[in-house]
Formats: C-alpha cells, sequence, structure tokens
C-alpha cells in the first residue's frame, strides 16, 4: 500500500507543479478554459426515489442556501477557515506546491492518504465546475481551472464564493445556512467559537455533527482554534479562552426540508457530494434512484417503536442488505423523545460490537482449517500474563472442554479469548476487512474476538450479508440509477452494478452459517428465531451494558440491529425493568422486522456449498491452556479428551459449575459486570 501511494504521489506532483509554473495554458491548452465551462443552473433540485419509484425527498436548491456577501460573514469564519483549509491562501496562485509537496510526504509516511494538497480555490472549482472523479486528467484539469480562477478573481472574492458553496452537513449549503441550521444566527453575527466549529464541518460532516457527536465536534473545533493561534489570527489568551468553553451553545435552526427516511436520504447524498460536489447535487437536477424498498422500511421502523415505546428509551438502528447484490433494502433509526435527528447511526455510529464479533473471529478459525464441531476448546477462567488480560463469564459458570461450535452458541468469552490467540488477531482483523468491515480502525489485540473494536452497524450488515451469499462480497449499493439534467442516464459513475468478489471459500461461510443456524435453534439467538424459517444469527452486547446487537440472515435477507444511547457510552441497565443485551430487545426486533420481511415468501433453505471443507488435525497453543485455578493435572487431561465426530452441534446442556480456586494475591481480578455473552474490556489491558 504505501508503495502504491509513493508511486501515485511522484507521479502526479510533477504534473500539478509544472501546471503551477505554466500557469496551465502550455501544459492543458483548450482543456482548461474557464469560458468554455459554466457552474450548473441555479434552481434545478434533485429528486430521490425509493425503488418503487415513491419520491423519498428533494435535494433543494435554494432553500438550505442563502448566499451572502462577503460583508455579511464574520470575519472569523474567513479566518478559521483559511488556517484549517488552507493557511497559504493569499499566498499562493490558485494551487499551493508546498501544501502539495507536505501532503505527499505526509501520505508517503503514513502509507495512505492522509493528507490534502487541495487549496480552497481548488475545492471551488471543483464544486462549480467539476465531478468528484477520481483521476489524473480531472485532477490537471482541475488545478489549472484554479490558477486561472486565480488570475481572475480576487482572493476575497474565491473565498466568499467558496464560502456560499461549501457543504457543512445536516443540509446546510454555505455559511449562511449553516449558520441558521446550527446557532439560529446569521452568519454575520457568529462568534470566534462559534466560526471555529462551522470552520471543521466541511472535511466530515458526519464525523463531526455537532448535534449528536459534540465531543468529536469540540475537538475538531480545537483543532481549528489551534491553527487559527499558529495563523496568527488570535492571541493565546484568547486562544485558551476559546478552548476553556466546552459548551457548543448549540441554538437548532428549522430549515430542513419534509423527507421521507432522513438516514437513508442523508447516506444517499453523502454518495452524490463524493460523485458530483456540491453545486451538481444541489442544483444539478439529478433525478437519483435507490434501493431502499419502502415495505422494508416500514417494517424495520415498526419493530422498533413496537420494542421501545418510552421517549426515554435507548436510540435503535437498522439496516438491511440483499446479500446477493449489496442493495441496501431497509435503513433507519429511532431516538424516542428526538424529532429531527440527521446523524444516520447506521454510517457514522461507530460502537463496540460485542459477542457479534465472535462470528468473524469463527471464520477466521473455520478458513484456517479449524472444524468447529469436532474441535475442543477449555471453557475455564481465563488469564493473558503478558497483558494482565483476565476473562470471565459474569455466572462463573463454565463447560470445561467443548467443542468450538457449542461454545459459540454459548457465547462463552473464555473460549474465544483461547481462539483469538491460537489464530492470531491480525489474522481476524483480516479476515473483518474481507467480509466487509472496511472503513473503521480495527486494533489487532486479542480482545478483537470478543468486539473490542468498534464498528459500524452498515459495516457489520455487510460482513454478515457475505456470510449469507456464501463468502461473495458486496459493497453496500445504495443508489441504481442516476439521470442527468439533460435526461442522459450516467454510466460513467457504475451506479446499480454490484461490485462482487469471493473473499472466502462458500465451504468456510456455509460452516459459521451452520454455526450460526444452531445459534437459533438452542443458543442466545433464540428469542430470534422466526419459527418454521431457515435463519442465522448472533448477539452482541458490550461491558456495562452499553450498546447490544443482534446480526443475521435468511437466504435472501440480513439485517443488523444495534441500541444504545446515542450520547455516550451509556448503560442500558433498567429499560423496562431489564439491562438491555443482544438477546433481549435487539433480539426482538430482529424477529419482528424479518418476520415481516419474509413472510410472503416461501422458505429456502442456504445451499450447500460447491467446495469440500478443508479440514486440518488442529491442535491450538492456548487451546487448554492460560486458566488460573486449575492445576497442570487438569489441564493435561482435559487434552487427551477425544474430538467429537458430528457434523452438528447437539442441543447446549446446562454448563457445568466449576470451583475456580482464586489466582495468587499478587493478581488482581477484576470481576465482569456483563452478562455471559458479553464483551470483557474492562478486564483485560489492551497493547
Amino acid at each position: 500500500m504505501k508503495r502504491r501511494v509513493l508511486i501515485v504521489a511522484l507521479i502526479v506532483a510533477p504534473f500539478v507543479l509544472a501546471a503551477a509554473t505554466l500557469g496551465g495554458e502550455a501544459a492543458f491548452s483548450s482543456s482548461c478554459d474557464l469560458a468554455s465551462l459554466r457552474p450548473v443552473s441555479v434552481g434545478q433540485n434533485s429528486v430521490v426515489y425509493a425503488a418503487d419509484g415513491s419520491e423519498l425527498g428533494v435535494i433543494p436548491a435554494e432553500r438550505n442556501r442563502t448566499p451572502v456577501s462577503g460583508a455579511a460573514i464574520s470575519p472569523w469564519v474567513r479566518e478559521a477557515t483559511v488556517a484549517i483549509e488552507d493557511r497559504r491562501f493569499y499566498e499562493h496562485g490558485g494551487i499551493d506546491p508546498i501544501g502539495i509537496v507536505r501532503a505527499v510526504v505526509a501520505d508517503v509516511r503514513a502509507g495512505k492518504v492522509v493528507q490534502g494538497g487541495s487549496t480552497i480555490t481548488q475545492e471551488l472549482v471543483r464544486n462549480l465546475y467539476l465531478t468528484r472523479q477520481r483521476t489524473l486528467t480531472r485532477k490537471l484539469t482541475e488545478a489549472c481551472l484554479a490558477i486561472k480562477l486565480g488570475q481572475k478573481w480576487t482572493k476575497d472574492g474565491i473565498l466568499t464564493a467558496y464560502l456560499n458553496e461549501v457543504y457543512y452537513g445536516n443540509h446546510a449549503y454555505g455559511v449562511e445556512a449553516a449558520a441558521e441550521t446550527y446557532f439560529s444566527e446569521p452568519a454575520r453575527l457568529l462568534t470566534l467559537d462559534q466560526a471555529a466549529l462551522l470552520a471543521g464541518l466541511p472535511q466530515a460532516p458526519s464525523i463531526y455533527d455537532p448535534f449528536v457527536r459534540p465531543q468529536d465536534a469540540l475537538h475538531r473545533r480545537d483543532e481549528v482554534l489551534h491553527a487559527m493561534l499558529v495563523n496568527g489570527d488570535i492571541s493565546l489568551p484568547m486562544y485558551d479562552a476559546a478552548i476553556a468553553n466546552r459548551d457548543l451553545h448549540l441554538h437548532p435552526g428549522h430549515r430542513y426540508s419534509a423527507i421521507r427516511e432522513p438516514y437513508f436520504f442523508a447516506y444517499v447524498e453523502d454518495l452524490l457530494q463524493q460523485e458530483y460536489g456540491t453545486n451538481t447535487v444541489r442544483e444539478g437536477g439529478l433525478t437519483v434512484y435507490t434501493t431502499i424498498r419502502p415495505g422494508l422500511q416500514n417494517a424495520a421502523t415498526a419493530a422498533v417503536k413496537h420494542v421501545l415505546t418510552e421517549s426515554t428509551d435507548p436510540a435503535a438502528a437498522i439496516v438491511s442488505i440483499d446479500p446477493h447484490t449489496g442493495a441496501i433494502r431497509a435503513m433507519t433509526a429511532v431516538t424516542p423523545g428526538t424529532t429531527g435527528n440527521q446523524f444516520n447511526f447506521v454510517t457514522s455510529g461507530a460502537r463496540q460490537p460485542g459477542s457479534t464479533f465472535k462470528t468473524i473471529a469463527l471464520a477466521t478459525a473455520v478458513s484456517e482449517g479449524i472444524d468447529p464441531f469436532t474441535t475442543d476448546y477449555l471453557s475455564a477462567p481465563f488469564y493473558y500474563s503478558p497483558l494482565k488480560w483476565n476473562v470471565q463469564t459474569y455466572e462463573h459458570t463454565y463447560a470445561g472442554v467443548e467443542p468450538l461450535a457449542s461454545a459459540t452458541i454459548q457465547s462463552d468469552n473464555t473460549v474465544y479469548a483461547r481462539l483469538s490467540l491460537d489464530v492470531g488477531p491480525d489474522n481476524i482483523v483480516a479476515m473483518a476487512r474481507k467480509l466487509g468491515v472496511r472503513t473503521s480502525p480495527l486494533t489487532p489485540a486479542p480482545s478483537i474476538a470478543l468486539g473490542s473494536e468498534s464498528v459500524t452497524p452498515l459495516e457489520e450488515a455487510s460482513a454478515y450479508a457475505t456470510l449469507a451469499a456464501g463468502g461473495i462480497y458486496s459493497k453496500p449499493m445504495a443508489i441504481t440509477k442516476v439521470v442527468l439534467a439533460d435526461g442522459k442516464v450516467d454510466t460513467a459513475a457504475g451506479w446499480g452494478k454490484p461490485k462482487r468478489e469471493r473473499v472466502v471459500p462458500d465451504w468456510v461461510a456455509s460452516t459459521v452459517t451452520q454455526v450460526l443456524q444452531q445459534n437459533m435453534l438452542y443458543g442466545t439467538g433464540r428469542g430470534a428465531h422466526v419459527s418454521g424459517r431457515t435463519d442465522a444469527g448472533k448477539t452482541g452486547t458490550t461491558d456495562n451494558y452499553a450498546d447490544a446487537w443482534f446480526s443475521g440472515y435468511t437466504p435472501r435477507l440480513e439485517a443488523t440491529v444495534w441500541i444504545g444511547y446515542p450520547r455516550g457510552e451509556i448503560p442500558m441497565l433498567d429499560v423496562h425493568g431489564i439491562a438491555v443485551s443482544g438477546p433481549t430487545f435487539p433480539a426482538d426486533i430482529w424477529h419482528l422486522y424479518m418476520e415481516a420481511a419474509d413472510a410472503s415468501l416461501p422458505d429456502m433453505p442456504f445451499p450447500p456449498p460447491a467446495t469440500k471443507p478443508v479440514w486440518v488435525s488442529w491442535h491450538g497453543t492456548n487451546e487448554f491452556g492460560l486458566a488460573y485455578g486449575t492445576t497442570t493435572a487438569t489441564t493435561a487431561t482435559a487434552t487427551t479428551r477425544a474430538h467429537r465426530t458430528t457434523t452438528a452441534p447437539a442441543p447446549p446442556t446446562t454448563t457445568l459449575v466449576q470451583t475456580v480456586v482464586p489466582p495468587p494475591p499478587t493478581t488482581t481480578v477484576e470481576q465482569p459486570t456483563t452478562t455471559e455473552e458479553t464483551t470483557t474490556t474492562e478486564t483485560q489491558t489492551t497493547p
């Protein structure tokens, strides 16, 4: 990866630098002509439709954008934007050779793109004239046009135009709409703190959304304030006073349009932004057709509202994917007692997945030839001294030596801690990437098998959909067709074409599915199982009941349910009189949704794999070890137990309660505060 970034950077940088040196004319001739390009006409709304042709909503041309003059914009906004986006704005001529070199060096060091070299002028050109197509030709044309625009327009004119065009999230285009959306104030009255907050949003409006991610928004605001300090825009006392103020002082305005399915709509709008840029999306007269099915969407929302009935209940999100195409069929979130919340928990709300991630660890083991129905592991209190990591079950009941399939059905943390060390956390991360967790950062710590790394519901749904499809990954797809303002269908962007690839053999996916089918019948997924139907799935609950999950699938459809409080890791210890865990409300919601989604269709079994399993004789280093409170003789006896030869696990019996001798006095053992099937991150030390 690092080599690829280096090669691309070294190829692109000289061309862009040449454009800066030559002024663009000699390098691009007729392809770089400001007079031949025009911004998209103002006033053409873009309309978004569901899969059945019903209208989801309109991306407004002017309703959430009010262009203002430079004098009507607070000076703090101008200074904050330049400081964080393009600190040499007043010195370069449209593109910044120094900024490009700085970005290339940072990208090469990181082995990936971590810093952009684009200037405010380039962003304005991109938003007004060009698509987001990632080609060398487009980048060179952009650089040339930026140089010409810099020669023709004043700096103040460019900055004012940029501030009137840029997207600040929550359907707010331009600084005036953003000021009214977040603070109910005109842009001319924005304070230093408010201006710094807004200036930080364009980089990632969903990530830094101050309405539901205030801590992330504060961190980004602080970065802007620091950039202003370094740039000499504010003094140190002003910086210290601004940093000390931890209140965002939000006063939400009411500039939202009436939009059906706002969470999915916002996701589609983000995809369009990435492809076409601000002006085309807002004013380009696009007609957009999507994958969402209103019937399934209604079923998802109804399932959540049937279970979470009180205004004080936690939020819930559902995403449902067609495993065979990656088409998103339902995407919704409900925050009881709150209206107008546009934050998309499905795509932006990364949380710890708990034991649902054991499925990915299981897939890793199976891919290495470990037969979960015949390979035994020790279920007993576990202690890994290098990390001072100890794992127990909440009720302190253990099954002794048992097949890995049975440990999965019982969601045994101690077995999966041992398995994680044996198959390797790096390999679990690699499997997660293959299956569909492709955006969230993942640390290869042993605790990853227990769900210690945060992912989004969309990523988890994608991973489970890959298993449902027999090991074929399909990139999540939300848009099937885009018709441009001239009536022509955009074929260049690839909308509606499933992007599929086989990532694991079908026998691996089939084996994992068999285990998860058993879990629906005998394990923690019993409450989700739809009687008389073929389904597979897994529950998950994180430490202290802060997040609860259920992910599962039928041969036709996958669905992932997440429940938690939006503003931080708040324990769900008393919701309708119970502590919320994966087998409770998430399983109930999944059951109701799938019952409605699949009710009119005949049951369908999972297809058998076309390839034969390749099993190995497995002897994991930690298969029967790392138990505290057990003697060497006990462990040795366990290792001699004969492996089972059945092809499917028997229904789990009552777990054996074993007497556990406390660890030595010098070892601190923290008692987990979670159910038997939860993550135990509070009892572990991550490297």
